[in-house]
């Protein structure tokens, strides 16, 4: 046997390599408590799950028993087998707990990007030439020659242009002066009141995309996606959504990464085996293996002609799930950076004009990247709140009220939807715009056409509030 010990262990090069049929002679005699168990994978991770798998494959006939309290109740972990063990089976059932049962692929997604730190809807969307705002923004007002003409007085920012294609389809719709009444002007207030549903005092505490997934019932493992490093509040409940950086990496890792003998022992383990995470441990290694399939489909986000940022990267693998017809009912992106006290900027230059270009090329590529499939895509965007009227003496401008939702794609009608009252100082709300439509209302429209709930569900999404329509969709 060999004397190596996980404190002192054998270099990568001085491991025999394992083979299909060496791990076969090998599982069949090994026992449990047998310190070779660190011979059978060119990890001590890996080994430790090959190792685990031969120890349920020779006991099978106890195997609920020995599995009724989870990886760490057997003694095969003793001697330091228990570390790799739980690290991989740790990842693997935070990995498979949100996954829902695969089900037929349904039509219709809602993709939901949230630009983080209040986005300035007066420099996005801008009434033309209003002299309140000249007068208030001397030097950061975008002026009418700039403008793409849009509808109803106002135009777009010229950052918007790669957009053009959309908007001259009709399929481009913007919502000015967007709010709930229960909104503060500080980030974390407004994004948890949002995120919850859009009202500070209701008693429902889970997000209102999880909600609107448990409206919909099962679906596909891909049914909700993030990306991004953390569960957005919007998500948080019982459906649990399935949270990934990038496609090409929701996979099930070791320490080295997971090789096929390893994932064949994983599914060992999990197979016939009466535990609660039983179905959920295979079903997370199918999604595994989909999900490294999928990613392989496409050509790097850059080269289908996504900006070269996590924003770009992000579109190009939900866009990979779309096309690939995976289910995706909602998905959800975060963009920061949208906090500008400072440096607004002109059309020419300045931290508006680069922000709202990566955003635009971002959704440009992956409209373009969908084809057809764009049909039956919705992107709903969002933000805390607005910005103050008033430029500050930094070219910037201070957390406001009012904002902008800007909506994209499939069953959009064009053009700008809502109430809008002007700028003159007897309708603002302390400086601000005023929050004359109410985000339930873009939400809750969005919601209806883009994946079918009826009234009685909205009702449960958005509980307490009773949507009316602001014309946004077809």
């Amino acid at each position: 046997m060999s004397t190596n010990t996980p404190d002192h262990p054998e270099t990568p090069s001085a491991r025999p390599p394992v083979d299909d049929a060496a791990l076969t002679d090998t599982l069949s005699t090994l026992h449990p408590d047998c310190p070779d168990w660190r011979r059978l994978g060119p990890t001590y991770a890996d080994a430790a799950i090959r190792a685990h798998a031969a120890a349920v494959t020779a006991d099978a006939t106890d195997r609920a028993v020995r599995w009724s309290s989870g990886f760490t109740r057997r003694r095969v972990l003793a001697g330091g087998l228990g570390l790799g063990v739980a690290a991989l089976a740790g990842q693997l059932i935070t990995a498979r707990v949100s996954l829902a049962a695969d089900s037929a692929a349904p039509d219709g997604t809602l993709l939901v990007v949230f630009l983080r730190g209040g986005l300035d809807g007066l420099s996005v969307l801008v009434p033309t030439e209003d002299p309140n705002l000249l007068k208030a923004r001397p030097g950061i007002a975008v002026r009418s020659g700039a403008l793409m003409p849009f509808d109803r007085g106002f135009g777009l920012h010229p950052s918007l242009a790669p957009l053009k294609p959309l908007i001259d389809a009709g399929r481009l719709a913007a919502v000015p002066a967007v709010s709930t009444p229960d909104l503060s002007r500080s980030h974390f207030q407004a994004q948890e009141c949002l995120e919850r549903g859009g009202s500070s005092a209701s008693s429902v505490q889970t997000g209102w995309l999880d909600r609107v997934l448990e409206e919909l019932g099962p679906g596909t493992t891909f049914r909700g996606v993030g990306l991004g490093h953390q569960t957005p509040r919007s998500m948080l409940g019982a459906s649990n959504p399935l949270m990934m950086t990038a496609l090409k990496d929701c996979a099930v890792r070791g320490i080295d990464g997971v090789a096929p003998q390893t994932l064949k022992a994983l599914r060992t383990l999990y197979t016939g085996l009466d535990h609660p995470l039983a179905a959920p441990g295979v079903n997370a290694l199918e999604a595994s293996a989909q999900a490294e399939k999928l990613s392989a489909v496409d050509l790097p986000a850059p080269t289908r002609g996504y900006p070269d940022n996590d924003f770009g990267k992000a579109l190009a693998s939900i866009a990979t799930l779309i096309k690939n017809k995976a289910g995706v009912r909602v998905a959800t992106v975060d963009v920061g950076g949208w906090d500008m006290h400072t440096g607004i900027g002109t059309v020419d230059q300045g931290d508006m004009t680069r922000a709202l270009g990566e955003v635009a090329n971002a959704l440009a590529a992956f409209a373009k990247d969908l084809g057809p499939a764009m049909d039956k895509t919705t992107v709903v965007t969002m933000s805390e709140f607005g910005r103050r009227v008033e430029q500050n003496a930094n070219s910037g401008a201070d957390h406001g009220h009012g904002g902008l939702a800007l909506v994209l794609g499939g069953g959009v009608k064009r053009g700008v939807h809502g109430g809008w009252e002007g700028l003159a100082p007897a309708v603002l709300d302390q400086g601000d715009v005023p929050g004359t439509n109410d985000y339930r209302n873009v939400l809750a429209e969005v919601t209806a056409r883009s994946l079918g709930l009826s009234t009685a569900q909205l009702g449960k999404v958005f509980p307490g509030w009773k949507p009316e329509s602001l014309g946004i969709m077809t």
